[in-house]
């Protein structure tokens, strides 16, 4: 697909789609739980009619959690989210697409630097990727070659602290690490320290270099954050406290000033236990702000006023399975693509083109131990 049409997909949520635009839907799996997965499972979606295919095996990988998919769409990588003997953390691993099936092929893995790697991203032009390691409670940077290998790490920044509660926040847990849209800064939410960290990116060098940090209340436990398109706004979603934050964001140095928070929840659930959040996703057209919800196994869906960054509850809706966690939008914004690490399944969610709510759809697939959404076009 063309680089124009995305740019029409920021536009408005009613946007028309042709119907037949055939996509590649990876999911990072779980492979050391009973959901069966051996890796990176992938599946056919058609966005004009929301079809998603059977989910087949794409590369064998240990606990391939998170992905992300190269903005030339020839590669893939992916965290191996483990602690293994001989190394000093878990995996990162660089594979190449095999076109037209959408199958991987690995072409190498580095070392995360700290334990259990969660979350992986790339610049905008291809040539860096990071991640977040989040028992390491570090952060680590890598250069991306011509043939799509990484290099070795060429940044390594370990977190240091603690927060107020005992049973989680003793130590550092970095948990997410994505670019501004302008590529100049990466922000990295560390869920023990309840702490967003901001670092000046070079993607020539493939470097990180420490520019700031944002504090939220105590006990949040920052997860994942999205930017919202404009680029004035973070959503931060707190696992802990079971809210989704606005961040004021000044492109220009990279800071982050809280602004709000609110609840994820419906106010008859706000004492419920055993729930977390898990994903925050923005819509290309900046007035819905989703946010996933564990064990209460819904999706938050929040208008949003442009002017402000102001977020207002509008809806919970059914995730469609059990645990959700990552979820992610089709580039057309018409649909959502839910996955459930406890369920092991993948669910099918149709966006509304004048509120964004959410409703069913009645599609859903066998996938085992999904926990990651990414979506590449087929050529």
């Amino acid at each position: 697909m063309k680089r124009s049409l995305f740019a029409l997909f920021f536009v408005s949520m009613a946007t028309a789609v042709t119907a037949g635009e055939q996509w590649h839907v990876y999911f990072g799996c779980y492979t050391n739980g009973k959901g069966g997965s051996k890796g990176i499972m992938v599946a056919p979606f058609d966005s004009g009619t929301g079809q998603l295919g059977k989910a087949v095996l794409a590369a064998e990988s240990g606990n391939p959690s998170f992905l992300a998919v190269h903005p030339s769409g020839k590669y893939m990588y992916a965290v191996g989210e483990m602690a293994s003997p001989g190394r000093k953390g878990g995996a990162v691993s660089a594979f190449a697409v095999e076109q037209p099936g959408g199958g991987l092929r690995l072409i190498n893995q580095v070392d995360s630097g700290g334990a259990d790697p969660c979350h992986l991203s790339l610049d905008a032009t291809g040539r860096m990727a990071m991640v977040a390691n989040y028992s390491g409670g570090s952060v680590a940077s890598y250069q991306v070659r011509e043939d799509g290998s990484l290099a070795g790490p060429v940044s390594f920044l370990q977190h240091e602290g603690s927060s107020v509660d005992a049973a989680r926040q003793m130590g550092p847990h970095a948990h997410s690490v994505n670019r501004s849209p302008d590529n100049r800064f990466a922000l990295a939410c560390d869920l023990g320290l309840d702490k967003v960290f901001s670092y000046k990116m070079d993607p020539a060098a493939g470097s990180l270099t420490a520019s700031g940090v944002a504090v939220l209340p105590p006990g949040s436990g920052p997860r994942h954050l999205a930017f919202h398109p404009s680029g004035k706004f973070v959503f931060v979603n707190n696992e802990m406290l079971m809210t989704a934050a606005t961040f004021s964001y000044d492109g220009a140095s990279g800071a982050l000033r809280f602004l709000d928070a609110v609840s994820t929840l419906p106010v008859e659930d706000r004492e419920q236990k055993g729930v977390s959040t898990a994903e925050t996703v923005v819509h290309p057209n900046g007035k819905v702000v989703y946010v996933s919800n564990r064990g209460h196994d819904s999706i938050a869906v929040f208008s949003c006023e442009a002017a402000t960054g102001r977020l207002s509850l509008i809806q919970n809706a059914p995730a469609g399975g059990r645990t959700p966690r990552n979820c992610n939008l089709d580039p057309s914004g018409r649909w959502m693509i839910v996955a459930h690490q406890d369920s092991n399944t993948a669910t099918v969610l149709a966006v509304d083109g004048a509120t964004g709510r959410l409703s069913a759809t009645g599609q859903q697939i066998a996938v085992g131990g999904a926990v990651c959404v990414r979506f590449l076009a087929v050529p």
